[in-house]
């Protein structure tokens, strides 16, 4: 069962058996909003997307878990970022409250975007505040509102609920600017702060078992959508997923090849072993 808001994102609930699972996929989405004008050329924009995850994890619900994603593209405005992790320097005009940006905005990869990556800017010049204000109001709001309407409604139902944040890596350089990345999967769950680590090891040694390499919290940890959901003490255990793109996908086209049906098949069978932990969990927390 799914239901589409507007072109902000896709929520696709399980049918029949439900479990206390959530993926949700903030970077996939390619409905480009027809006032979102910038310099950069369209095929070279697409490549800021999380191409196919959200096709990776389709079969989430199949198995019990609800599954969001999103239909705009990040370089609009990025979900997995503070609301007021902004660059000053990008608005034109007052903004009614104060900005606390972090590093990434400084780099252009904030809340709002000014750059693609490193040498490739999206704007040639500044945002109208009123641009920016439409953009969290109109993407930002609403999908935050249906994490937390997921999250709590499972917790609410079940005491305790696993969330996968779920993305993809390019393959080229690590975001340090270090040796390219060598993982095929990293698992972040900030430090230990965000799931309790019987989950993020089940994760781990399931993938590994597959026969990847699997990094933790190396290089990514895991940003805002693991900070504001994942709470342990109260059985919210949030973890951060990155997919390497060289498994599934030319970079550059962003067509899949050959190595995709494989992963997907992969992807299907960690979803299957989420879920049997979660259930047990569940059981397990029933019968004290």
């Amino acid at each position: 069962m799914s239901f589409v808001i507007d072109d902000v994102l896709v929520r696709n609930d399980p049918v029949g058996h439900r479990l206390p699972v959530l993926f949700d996929s903030p970077h996939s989405g390619s409905v480009y909003p027809a006032d979102f004008r910038v310099v950069c050329p369209h095929p070279l924009l697409r490549q800021g997307e999380d191409s196919h995850v959200e096709e990776l994890f389709a079969t989430a619900p199949d198995h019990g878990a609800t599954l969001l994603c999103a239909l705009f593209p990040r370089t609009c405005i990025d979900v997995n970022r503070a609301v007021d992790d902004i660059d000053p320097a990008l608005i034109d005009g007052d903004w009614p409250v104060p900005l606390h940006p972090t590093a990434r905005s400084t780099l252009g990869m904030g809340l709002i975007r000014s750059m693609l990556r490193p040498g490739v800017p999206l704007y040639d010049g500044k945002l109208p505040a009123a641009v920016v204000a439409d953009r969290i109001d109109r993407y930002y709001r609403p999908y935050h509102a249906q994490m937390r309407l997921a999250l709590d409604g499972l917790a609410d139902r079940f005491g305790a609920v696993w969330h996968v944040n779920c993305h993809s890596m390019p393959s080229s350089l690590r975001p340090d600017g270090r040796d390219p990345l060598a993982a095929d999967f990293v698992i972040g769950d900030r430090d230990g702060t965000t799931s309790e680590p019987g989950f993020v090891h089940l994760v781990a040694q399931t993938l590994r078992s597959f026969g990847y390499r699997v990094a933790i919290n190396d290089p990514y940890k895991g940003v805002e959508l693991l900070a504001r959901y994942g709470d342990p003490a109260r059985g919210r255990h949030s973890i951060q997923l990155e997919i390497n793109r060289r498994l599934y996908m030319n970079e550059e086209t962003l067509e899949r090849h050959d190595g995709f049906a494989r992963l997907k098949g992969d992807i299907d069978l960690l979803i299957g072993r989420i879920a049997d932990y979660a259930g047990q969990r569940i059981l397990r927390r029933a019968a004290e």
